[in-house]
């Protein structure tokens, strides 16, 4: 599962390329940006409440002792 700063880091992308476009791609880009923000809050809220699930999918270190 992602976290919230790569959610993130899609709203900005889409941001900076809407700078680029008109019209209904600028639009589509702003609302894909928003959705990524939505999504970020979402998972930044759910790590909030359940901590254990920021280390699901983290690599694990093993003592070699």
């Amino acid at each position: 599962m992602k976290k919230a700063s790569e959610y993130r880091q899609h709203a900005i992308e889409c941001r900076q390329l809407a700078l680029g476009v008109q019209g209904a791609q600028r639009e589509q880009l702003i609302e894909m940006a928003e959705t990524w923000d939505r999504l970020a809050d979402e998972r930044a809220e759910l790590i909030r409440r359940h901590p254990e699930l920021a280390l699901v999918g983290e690599p694990r270190t093993f003592n070699a002792d």
